[in-house]
């Protein structure tokens, strides 16, 4: 299973420990459309929340050095966007994510 693979089954799962395994310990999460920056800690704790709804999941392109993932995505405030993520790998483990993101209609 790819790590992008094991990465959305922890997810959608809410799998502490499995989202932890996936996760570099200096992972870092930048999230461009709301301007933030997440750390491992943060990005379990919102893994874990159940806000994150995933849907229509394509891995677009992964090797041992990278993957790009774009999926539909919904959170409890209402919100859904399109978004485009492009992850770096350190240790067989995701060391960097980025994601861009386009609003869509409630």
């Amino acid at each position: 299973m790819s790590i992008l693979e094991k990465i959305g089954k922890a997810l959608d799962s809410r799998d502490e420990a499995g989202l932890n395994d996936c996760l570099h310990d200096d992972c870092k999460f930048t999230l461009h459309a709301a301007g933030r920056v997440l750390s491992k800690p943060e990005v379990v704790s919102w893994g874990m929340s159940g806000d994150v709804k995933r849907k229509n999941v394509r891995i677009l392109f992964e090797n041992e050095d990278v993957g790009v993932e774009h999926a539909f995505v919904s959170f409890d405030d209402g919100n859904k966007q399109a978004v485009l993520a492009f992850y770096t790998y350190k240790d067989g483990k995701i060391y960097t994510v980025e994601t861009g993101a386009s609003n869509l209609p409630k």
